[in-house]
């Protein structure tokens, strides 16, 4: 019987057009309108800095060459007069203008106070603040060789020992560093929200051709037919089920796989991704028992299943994040699509089958639900 189910629904060209070819559509939609939104990385533009700084001077020269050796963007140095810093910056439209004052190494070294002025551009990029931190930084190194000097000098250190003191602490290697990583968030990026939203959105769909199925043959007469051969209308019911589920597990298995290879986006292991799956497909299947129970006709299950599935989607996050305080929150957590995107979200950052027990527990608790409140609803369809 599922095997008849599932040639009849290959035949069908709807199954492909809801079940594949209007979810990649829409996720191609969606990806272009918010494709420059929530990037995982902020690509840097190349930048230029107008800069005067003494030819002899060492630690000026250190300034402008930290800031022109910058790894994560490149970065032009045009020398000027110190004069003319200020107006070629607004002039050629540079990020940023740097003016190191005559005499920079020496005040370091013998700690006094020395200025190194800034003049960012009209424009007010991010490179422009980028390279500000970057002298910022730089400079207080140095500041830790005037302080050092200064220091020595209050202590009655002689005064030919203070310069190279300062000029170890100003030039030598910092004492505290930081590395940046990335802690894993469990939140997918925007594309792959869109692309895990579509797939369970549109599962509610493929599912559905289940219960058309069923209700098809009962207008037509034949789950009459099938009743009165030796097999249970339960039987008949879950048959109709399991071509739901197959349909499901199969379309949002090509769904995710085309989204990740279209949009490059990844969900992690592959083994946690297909226990996410089937826990989904089994809550969304658990649906059409209640739906089956529900309704009279194809039509009014195509009413249910699309308001079903309009609900649970947007409540899931399917098109956005939704967010809920106190009760409302519960609710959300309680959504099959949400608990489905949360689970991707903590497979995209490399979690184990142990990390998703709680999404997966969701889905399951709610397949349960569903089966039961089947079996305690009554059979309209029955009574007609």
């Amino acid at each position: 019987m599922v095997a008849n189910d599932l040639r009849q629904r290959i035949r069908d060209k709807s199954v492909f057009i809801f079940s594949l070819i209007v979810p990649l559509a829409l996720m191609g939609v969606l990806s272009l309108v918010f494709g420059g939104l929530g990037g995982d990385t902020v690509e840097l533009k190349p930048a230029t800095v107008v800069a005067s700084a003494d030819d002899g001077d060492r630690l000026g020269a250190e300034l402008l060459g930290a800031v022109e050796s910058l790894q994560t963007m490149d970065v032009t140095v045009r020398r000027v007069p110190a004069a003319d810093v200020r107006a070629e910056t607004k002039a050629s439209g540079a990020d940023l203008g740097i003016i190191v004052p005559a005499g920079f190494t020496q005040a370091v070294l013998s700690g006094q106070a020395a200025s190194v002025q800034l003049i960012q551009g009209d424009g007010g990029t991010l490179e422009a603040g980028v390279l500000v931190s970057v002298v910022q930084g730089v400079v207080d190194q140095f500041a830790a060789g005037s302080v050092t000097a200064a220091a020595g000098g209050l202590s009655g250190l002689p005064p030919g020992e203070l310069g190279p003191l300062a000029q170890q602490a100003a030039a030598g290697p910092a004492l505290l560093t930081l590395t940046e990583e990335r802690a894993a968030a469990e939140q997918l990026s925007l594309r792959g929200t869109l692309v895990a939203g579509q797939a369970g959105l549109f599962l509610m769909f493929t599912v559905g051709f289940g219960v058309l199925g069923l209700l098809a043959e009962r207008e037509q007469g034949t789950l009459a037919r099938l009743r009165s051969m030796p097999i249970t209308g339960t039987t008949v019911v879950t048959a109709k089920a399991c071509t739901g589920f197959i349909l499901g597990v199969v379309a949002t298995t090509v769904l995710l796989a085309a989204g990740s290879w279209f949009f490059g986006v990844s969900f992690g292991s592959p083994a946690v991704v297909a226990v996410l799956i089937l826990a989904v497909v089994s809550a969304a299947t658990s649906l059409t028992f209640v739906v089956a129970r529900l309704v009279r006709t194809a039509e009014q299950a195509n009413v249910a299943q699309s308001i079903l599935a309009m609900v649970l989607g947007i409540a899931g996050g399917a098109f956005f994040p939704v967010q809920g305080t106190g009760f409302a929150a519960t609710l959300l957590d309680l959504n099959p699509i949400g608990a489905f995107i949360r689970g991707l979200g903590i497979s995209a950052g490399g979690g184990s089958l142990r990390d998703v027990a709680g999404p997966v527990a969701v889905m399951a608790a709610f397949a349960a639900a569903g089966l039961l409140g089947s079996r305690l609803l009554p059979d309209r369809g029955a009574q007609a």
